[in-house]
């Protein structure tokens, strides 16, 4: 009788044991397939898709502080090209110029006033000559905001007579504004701008 109870106990510990065993597997179970299925929602989040010429293609979002130099130049980029990619057209240069300063403070407002002053634009536009930016490099320094940053471009000035290169060189600060709008995708503002050159290179006829 004694060893049928002894049976009974020792089947019972494992039976214990067994459900003990079990239970954690479930339990470990349970938390690997809450952790993937976390991790895969985090990538479905991160994840965009495109559809571009009949193709459906996936665009992955970053941190911005991964991309922030490429958005920076990026930004100071298009202001300088809004700002010196002029045609021979008051109504032209106005919308092109109005495009920039949005994405700059007074300091390019005040370039502009200085440069219509001097009557540059009214030389445009009386020559009937388009002049285009081509950037050659932008380097960017400090590791917080302000970023400073030195442009190096290139402008190709077209008329009847030939076509004038000018080595054009700015610098200035970006700041971030905290928030992006259609006229200012990128959020940032360019401030302290100034022309340090801007001066004749070559005659090409």
């Amino acid at each position: 009788m004694f060893s049928h109870l002894k049976n009974i106990d020792t089947a019972f510990k494992h039976i214990r044991q067994f459900s003990l065993f079990l239970i954690i597997g479930n339990v470990l179970t349970m938390c690997f397939c809450i952790y993937k299925t976390s991790q895969a929602v985090n990538n479905a989040q991160n994840k965009v898709h495109i559809l571009y010429n009949g193709k459906l293609l996936d665009a992955v979002a970053s941190d911005r502080k991964t991309n922030l130099p490429v958005e920076l130049r990026d930004h100071i980029r298009t202001f300088h090209q809004y700002f010196f990619n002029l045609s021979p057209d008051d109504k032209a240069i106005q919308a092109n110029v109005s495009r920039s300063l949005y994405l700059a403070d007074e300091s390019a407002k005040r370039q502009y006033d200085n440069l219509r002053e001097a009557g540059y634009f009214n030389n445009l536009i009386s020559a009937n000559i388009s002049q285009e930016l081509q950037v050659d490099s932008t380097t960017l320094s400090g590791d917080q905001w302000p970023y400073r940053f030195t442009l190096y471009g290139t402008e190709k000035l077209v008329r009847s007579s030939g076509t004038v290169y000018r080595k054009l060189v700015t610098q200035g600060e970006v700041r971030d504004l905290g928030e992006r709008s259609d006229n200012n995708p990128h959020g940032f503002l360019i401030q302290h701008w100034e022309i340090l050159a801007n001066r004749d290179t070559t005659l090409s006829h």
